[in-house]
Formats: structure tokens, sequence, C-alpha cells
């Protein structure tokens, strides 16, 4: 039997390793499950465990207010010893980019314990952008074991950085089998329930009577890197306001991530302007139902790059660089920038123009078919036990 403890901390590792974890708890003849929480990001991270009946072992319950980088770092890498020493597992499993990831894996090397990183090799090849995601997951891959790259993209950056070839796994991303197992159970709630779910996330009435009935189209938003801080945000924003002043039909819904630079800029830019809805950060589910019932999606977040495609919707890339490349070489994503009149553009054209917009709808989702938890299972059963 193999003994593997998890480690994560925001919301959306929590989201990509839910799966993996559900998989592993139903396997209880070849793997034992341990969860460490480090609560980088508190509240978000609970909503997911919470939907997904996930259980914790551990909580470091590092975050407090305003915190940096180097409080994340530090309390992470000193309180990860003592849980590492407790549990002796066989492998560490993190996933992603977060300040988690490179802290907790450090840690794990520290104790000479291996590490497996799931959604690995991914780069933008800007030590800065996304800042600090993209130094976090090249440091992580210098302390990794098992790389389960989501692409072979992915597997191909790592290899030419010089990682052992047996070493690294091309899976699929996770974030695939979550989609699926999420509207799963979604598509077992009643109408009504599902209908309160979306009042529960602060919309009002009628906006979600219009949502779940096809009335007007909706663009779901999510918006907060960092590196886009300042003048570029701003543009960001005022693109939102040119597009529902150009479609009376079109609605945003944005939850509006806790980060206090976002909240500023959002608040002085959309607040109040008809028909964009802007709702406090919701949890997975709803989030879900948001992406599901949209037209399009309009970010600057690496998970909706990839669930998108599975739910046929077309993603426009708030970034300058994405380090998940294979959505826009599928033709199902575009990377617009932050440039106000690039965003209203392509908008524009999506909304115009039938044909374009099928052609991003009805793309295969180059990111995984459903099937990489039971592969990662699979290649830690094959390379630990016994």
């Amino acid at each position: 039997m193999t003994h593997v403890l998890f480690s994560f901390g925001t919301r959306p590792e929590a989201i990509k390793l839910a799966p993996v974890i559900k998989h592993m708890q139903s396997l209880p003849d070849r793997f034992r499950v341990s969860v460490c929480l480090t609560s980088q990001h508190k509240e978000l991270l609970r909503q997911v465990t919470q939907f997904f009946g996930i259980t914790e072992d551990v909580d470091l319950d590092v975050m407090v207010h305003n915190q940096t980088l180097e409080h994340v770092t530090a309390a992470v890498l000193m309180k990860m010893r003592g849980v590492l020493e407790d549990f002796k597992p066989d492998v560490l499993l993190v996933q992603g980019d977060t300040t988690t990831v490179f802290t907790s894996a450090l840690a794990a090397f520290y104790q000479k314990i291996r590490v497996g990183h799931v959604e690995a090799g991914l780069r933008t090849f800007d030590r800065y952008s996304p800042f600090p995601e993209e130094m976090n997951r090249t440091l992580t891959a210098s302390l990794t074991d098992f790389h389960f790259a989501p692409t072979q993209l992915s597997a191909r950056n790592l290899l030419q950085e010089g990682r052992a070839e047996d070493s690294v796994f091309v899976t699929g991303n996770t974030v695939v089998d979550a989609l699926l197992l999420g509207r799963e159970m979604l598509g077992q709630w009643e109408e009504e329930r599902r209908r309160a779910l979306l009042v529960e996330a602060g919309l009002e009435a009628d906006v979600v009577t219009r949502l779940l009935g096809g009335e007007g189209r909706f663009i779901t938003v999510t918006a907060h890197r960092r590196e886009s801080f300042g003048a570029p945000f701003d543009r960001m924003l005022h693109a939102m306001l040119d597009i529902t002043e150009r479609y009376p039909d079109v609605e945003i819904v944005y939850p509006v991530h806790p980060n206090p630079n976002v909240r500023e800029a959002v608040k002085r830019v959309l607040e109040g302007k008809k028909r964009i809805h802007l709702i406090e950060p919701v949890r997975y589910e709803q989030l879900l139902s948001l992406m599901d019932n949209s037209v399009l999606l309009l970010t600057d977040s690496g998970g909706i790059q990839e669930e998108g495609p599975s739910l046929r919707k077309p993603v426009l890339v708030m970034r300058e660089v994405t380090e998940r490349p294979e959505g826009i070489d599928a033709g199902v994503a575009r990377l617009v920038g932050t440039d106000r009149a690039r965003i209203v553009d392509t908008v524009s054209e999506l909304l115009d123009n039938r044909d374009t917009y099928a052609a991003m709808s009805r793309g295969d989702n180059p990111y995984g078919d459903g099937t990489t938890s039971a592969q990662i299972a699979d290649i830690l059963t094959a390379r630990l036990d016994g």
C-alpha cells in the first residue's frame, strides 16, 4: 500500500486535486490518503473541499491579513516539517504553481520524501509573468520525482530542462476530471436548488431567470493577476464597460477576487454600471453553473482556459502570455492581452459572427479526457507499491 500525502492551499489546487483524492480514496487496498491544507487562501479553499466532501487531516492555517509571499513561504516551509515527520508519506502530491506547491515540495526534499507534481511542465519562459507562479513551478520541477504533465508540450518543456525521461508522464489535466465530476453532481440537483445556488452567489432573482432561461447573452469574467495591476487592469475593466454599452442584450457576471488591489479598481470602474453584476467570490459549483450558462468566458486565470473547452465555451485570455498555449493552438481560446480595443473587438467578433463562434466552441479539449486521476494512481502504484 502506498501512503500519499496531499498538500494544497488555494481553490485552484483543491479543484484539481479533488478528483485524484476521491479516486485514491476509492481504492483503500492500494492507497492510504492523507490531506494537509496550508490555507494559503482560506475561505475560497473551504468552499471546494466542502463541495467535494474532502476532510483534511491537518490544517497549517498560514493565512494572515494582507499576507506577503515571504510570509507564506516561511510559514508553510516551517510548518510542513512537522507534518512530514508525523505522517511519513511515501510520496507528497502537489498541484500547480502556488507558493504552497514550491514550499511543500522543498520541505519534502529536505526530508528525502518523493514528490509528485500534478500539472507539471507549464512554462511561459518569462520568470515574472505570471508572478510568482512561473518561478514556483520551475523551482518545483527541480524537486520533483514524478512529473505529471498535462500535455505533450508540457512534457517536452520538462525534458528540454533535463528532467529524466522516465520521470515524466503525459496524463492530461485533472481539471477535466474535476469538471466532469462537478457537472455530474450538479446534474443530480433539482432545478429549484440550481436556481438557489446562483441566488446564493449574489445574483438577483430576475438575473438568474434570464441566465438560466437563455434570455440575453451572459459573459462570465474572472480577472485578478498581479502582473496586470495598474493601467493594464484598468484597461481590462473599461473594455467590459465598452462591451455592455455596445450590446444592450449582453450582461457580465464578475465574481471579484478578494485581493484589495482588485477590489479597489473594480469598485472604481464598474460598480453601479448597468448589466454588470459584481458578486463575491463564488463556490466551485456556482462558477460551474455560471460558465455553463454563459456565451463566452473572459479571463486571466489558468483553470478556466482548461475548463472552457469541455463546456464548449470560447475562452478569451486577458494576458500577454500564457503557459497554456495548447488551447490557443487548438482554436478554442484566444490570447487578447490587456489592450482595451483588442478585447472589445474580439468579443464583438464572437458575438456577431456565428461561424467564428462555432469554430471556437466546437473544438476538442486539448487538456484531457477525464481519466487523469486514474492514470496518476496507476503510475504511483506501479512505481511505489512494494
